[in-house]
């Protein structure tokens, strides 16, 4: 990857929607060869995908809630039954295994307390769980896709 590549990978970060030409204009390539070049960053997995980034709050999610669990179990099957219980809950944006003194971190996002009160009850009901805290965001200061490249 050189330079070339990652200018284009800052201009598709911040608009995904724009047309190989229109991103071909703005390194100052011809539309063919950036085309070319935006091909083979998704076929070697760079560009994962494309999505549309949608406002949470306009749409009535209103609550985003950071559940940290801490377990006693460890095993790889377990592992696997936990995280495919867990990836199939649409309120989970982001799943991390942890390291220090929490196994897992989850951020939710939700419509409101009770909503969350109800993934909570699903969430404990997967698998005993020796400790689940939730911390709720007051205010999003920051929040991007783009990665610093």
């Amino acid at each position: 990857m050189d330079e070339m590549d990652r200018r284009i990978l800052n201009i598709l970060q911040n608009d995904a929607s724009l047309s190989a030409s229109d991103v071909a204009r703005q390194v100052g390539l011809s539309s063919s060869p950036c085309w070319k070049r935006i091909n083979r960053m998704r076929e070697d997995g760079i560009i994962k995908r494309q999505t549309a980034v949608l406002d949470a709050s306009r749409l009535g999610f209103g609550l985003t809630v950071f559940v940290s669990i801490k377990t006693g179990e460890h095993s790889s099957d377990w592992l696997e039954a936990f995280s495919g219980k867990i990836t199939d809950m649409p309120e989970v944006m982001e799943f991390h295994r942890m390291s220090g003194d929490v196994d897992y971190m989850l951020k939710v996002i939700v419509r409101d307390m009770k909503t969350f009160d109800e993934f909570y009850k699903r969430l404990i009901g997967i698998t005993a769980l020796n400790d689940v805290s939730s911390r709720f965001s007051m205010e999003t200061i920051k929040e991007t896709t783009a990665l610093p490249i």
